[in-house]
């Protein structure tokens, strides 16, 4: 597969992963670092757009005249932001906080093209989870597969509680396949 003209902001192989899927090999891989706690008061919608958009500007600051190209995921339940979990016990309260209900994920992708325009995609994806009983959910949580990424990884166990997807698969997963196509081709990267 041969490299295409940007540079990946993300260390996430999940992300790797599909843009190799649709024929996609970022020249570099440089992970932006940046603070990513929301602000006072910040919905959903807005946080997920700062923080894929300051990705990219990150890496761009580091890469005059590249394609930066950024993405970031969320789990919203309501207006409520899930983090990362830190231990089993948190993990536990996400579970049961999404177990028999219907929630959000955003993926916001960000590019900044190298004449420096930034187009940016947001995309929302409604997941509806089985109720889970206490037993499935302390076999989840044994599995570790949540370690690392906030909520879950919907390509493992816990497609297996999944009763419906509204919205892009690949999204949830942590690249709108589609949008972001469109966006590179946009920028003269096919």
């Amino acid at each position: 597969m041969e490299n295409k003209n940007f540079i990946l902001a993300s260390g996430s192989p999940q992300r790797l992963s599909l843009l190799n899927s649709i024929g996609y090999t970022p020249k570099e891989i440089h992970a932006a670092n940046i603070d990513e706690h929301p602000l006072a008061d910040e919905k959903p919608l807005p946080y997920i757009r700062r923080i894929a958009r300051e990705k990219a500007q990150s890496v761009a600051a580091l890469y005059p005249k590249e394609n930066i190209l950024s993405a970031d995921t969320i789990i919203v339940t309501g207006q409520h932001i899930i983090q990362k979990s830190h231990n089993e016990e948190e993990q536990i309260k996400v579970m049961e906080a999404l177990s028999g209900h219907t929630h959000r994920v955003i993926t916001s992708v960000c590019l900044i093209s190298s004449d420096g325009r930034i187009s940016q995609k947001t995309v929302t994806t409604k997941i509806v989870m089985k109720h889970l009983t206490k037993q499935e959910i302390a076999e989840y949580v044994a599995s570790k597969e949540w370690k690392g990424v906030a909520g879950y990884r919907i390509e493992g166990r816990l497609a297996g509680f999944v009763k419906r997807i509204v919205g892009s698969y690949s999204s949830v997963i942590g690249l709108p396949l589609y949008e972001t196509k469109n966006m590179l081709n946009g920028a003269g990267i096919y």
